[in-house]
């Protein structure tokens, strides 16, 4: 992380709850719901983009894809972990399909950027997809050469089979809807919006 980047979110955390070890989780699905997983940097925006989703359920913030047990933010966050930030996506599948959910994902995430995404610089804020099954993994493998075409160019985007989540501090789950003044001042000075814009064009 920059040291610009890294005084955004400094200011945004301000007054923040304190830190509390998060344990790992397991998807709650039941025979109506199944999950996904995603990473595309900040969280709190990811939250943010797929709540958006008619048909998604719940949706939580957290760590994944590392090597360290019950990983802290502060530990994620100086980038010696190996874990991402990602979002764990609860959804309907009666209501919504796994292919729209890529589609929201691919529209909300740098997917040619290999150091980060936005302002958020190193591996802890690398994009991906972690799949849940060999169906998730062959539409995400699909989703990304059609997406590699449409660009032109090579993806830095990781899919990988779904490891252990670990579930973030309270503090950041729905940090969009909880301090929405913070959460907009570091989502447009990150440049978020309008790199999106410049790689994908307007959302409709």
């Amino acid at each position: 992380m920059t040291r610009s980047s890294g005084l955004i979110v400094a200011l945004t955390i301000a007054f923040g709850a304190a830190f509390a070890a998060p344990t790992a989780s397991q998807p709650e699905t039941t025979a109506r719901t199944e999950t996904a997983t995603f990473a595309a940097g900040c969280f709190w925006c990811v939250e943010e983009a797929f709540d958006k989703v008619a048909g998604v359920i719940a949706t939580t913030s957290g760590y994944t894809a590392g090597h360290a047990p019950s990983p802290t933010y502060e530990q994620v966050s100086s980038g010696g972990t190996g874990h991402t930030e990602a979002v764990q996506v609860t959804y309907d599948p009666a209501k919504v399909s796994y292919e729209t959910l890529l589609k929201t994902f691919w529209r909300n995430v740098d997917a040619v950027d290999a150091g980060g995404q936005f302002c958020d610089r190193g591996s802890q804020y690398r994009s991906g997809i972690y799949v849940h099954s060999p169906a998730q993994r062959q539409q995400a493998e699909a989703s990304k050469g059609q997406i590699a075409a449409q660009l032109g160019k090579a993806l830095a985007t990781e899919i990988a089979p779904a490891g252990p989540f670990f579930k973030a501090e309270g503090y950041h789950q729905d940090y969009y809807k909880k301090n929405p003044v913070r959460y907009k001042f570091y989502k447009w000075n990150c440049g978020r919006a309008q790199r999106l814009e410049a790689l994908w064009g307007k959302n409709d």
